[in-house]
C-alpha cells in the first residue's frame, strides 16, 4: 500500500489550495494550542528547573496523544471505517489521508497573508504593518517600507519550511503520526518557545523544534537554491548569521536567490552585499517559493512511495521466512 501515503501528499495539497484552513472548531492545531494554553501560564509561575520539568513533561504528553490520535485516523483509513464496506478503494483511501494531513500544513494561508502584506503596504504603510504584525511577534511599528518587505519575505521563507515542508517530511518518515507531532513541537515552540519569562518553561519545546526542523530546514534551503548550484557554498554562511540552527537556511537561501539583504535589526542581516528589497520582490519570493514547494513535494511523493515499499517488502521478507523456519 505505498501509493496510499504518497498520493495523500498531493491530495493535501490540492485541498490546502482549494479550500484553504479548516473552521477553528475543528482545526487539530487549534485543538494542540488550547491544550498548550492550560499549561503555559501555569509553568511560567514555577522556579527554572521546575518549569523546564514541566515543559517537557506537558510537551511530551501532547506530542503522545497527537500522535496516538493520527494513528488511530491513519489506522481507520488504512482498514476501512466502516467494517461492511471492506477495505477502501485507493483513491477514496488517498482522498480521506489527504484530508487528515491538509491541517498539518498550510501553504495557501501563508502564501495568502504574506501577499496581503504588499497589497496593504499599497494602500498606506500603517497598513502593511499592521497585516505584517499578524505574521511575525516584533513590534512592526518602527519598520520601514522596505523592513516591512524584507519581514514578510523573512516569514515566507521560514515558514515554507515550518509550516508545508516539514509536516510533509514528517509525514514521508512516520505517516500522519509523525506529521502530528512536527505540527504540534512546531505550535509549542511558536507559543512557548521564547526567551524571559518563557525561558525555562518553553526550553524543551524550543529544543524539540529545532531537532524536529534540522533535516527539512536544509531541504528547504538547498530546494530554494537548487536552479543555482554556486549558490550552494555561500548558502551555508549565510545559515551560521541567524541564533537559529534552522531558520537562516531557507532566509539565506531566499536572500541569495532574490540578490536582496535580508535583516532582523540588532540581530542578524542575510547577504549583507545584496541590494534594498523592492516592492516587486514579495511577488518574486512567492515564485521561489512555490517552486521549492513543488520540488520537494513531487521528491516526498516518491520518497514517500520507495520507503512504504521498502517497509512493505521487509515486512513480507520476513513473514516468509519465518514460515518457512
Amino acid at each position: 500500500m505505498p501509493w496510499l501515503f504518497a498520493l495523500a501528499i498531493p491530495v493535501a495539497l490540492l485541498l490546502d489550495r482549494c479550500f484553504g484552513e479548516p473552521p477553528a472548531r475543528v482545526h487539530p492545531v487549534v485543538w494542540m494550542g488550547r491544550f498548550l494554553a492550560l499549561f503555559g501560564e501555569r509553568l511560567c509561575a514555577l522556579s527554572a528547573r521546575a518549569a523546564l520539568l514541566g515543559g517537557a513533561i506537558a510537551w511530551t504528553l501532547g506530542a503522545a496523544i497527537a500522535a496516538v490520535i493520527a494513528w488511530a485516523v491513519e489506522s481507520a483509513v488504512i482498514r476501512g471505517v466502516e467494517p461492511w464496506l471492506g477495505a477502501w478503494p485507493l483513491a477514496a483511501a488517498a482522498l480521506l489521508l489527504g484530508l487528515a494531513l491538509k491541517p498539518m500544513l498550510a501553504w495557501r494561508m501563508l502564501r495568502d497573508e504574506v501577499g496581503a502584506v504588499e497589497t496593504a503596504l499599497a494602500r498606506s504603510l500603517d497598513e502593511g504593518r499592521a497585516q505584517l504584525s499578524r505574521l511575525v511577534s516584533r513590534d512592526t511599528r518602527p519598520l520601514s517600507p522596505a523592513q516591512v518587505r524584507e519581514t514578510a519575505i523573512e516569514t515566507l521563507a521560514e515558514n515554507l519550511n515550518d509550516s508545508v515542508i516539514a509536516p510533509l517530511f514528517w509525514f514521508m518518515v512516520a505517516g500522519l503520526p509523525g506529521a502530528a507531532v512536527y505540527r504540534f513541537a512546531n505550535t509549542a515552540d511558536a507559543m512557548w518557545g521564547y526567551r524571559g519569562r518563557w525561558e525555562w518553561a518553553g526550553k524543551w519545546a524550543a529544543r524539540a523544534d529545532d531537532v524536529l526542523s534540522w533535516i527539512p530546514a536544509r531541504l528547504t534551503g538547498l530546494a530554494l537554491v537548487a536552479a543555482r548550484p554556486a549558490l550552494i557554498a555561500p548558502l551555508q554562511r549565510e545559515a551560521a548569521r541567524t541564533p537559529s540552527p534552522n531558520g537562516g537556511w531557507p532566509m539565506g537561501a531566499m536572500a541569495l536567490r532574490l540578490g536582496r539583504s535580508l535583516s532582523k535589526p540588532g540581530v542578524y542581516r542575510l547577504n549583507p552585499s545584496g541590494s534594498e528589497v523592492v516592492r516587486d520582490d514579495l511577488h518574486r519570493a512567492q515564485r521561489l517559493a512555490s517552486s521549492a514547494m513543488r520540488t520537494l513535494a513531487l521528491l516526498m511523493v516518491l520518497g514517500t512511495a520507495a520507503l512504504r515499499g521498502g517497509f512493505a517488502s521487509a515486512l513480507a521478507g520476513g513473514l516468509s521466512f519465518g514460515g518457512a523456519r
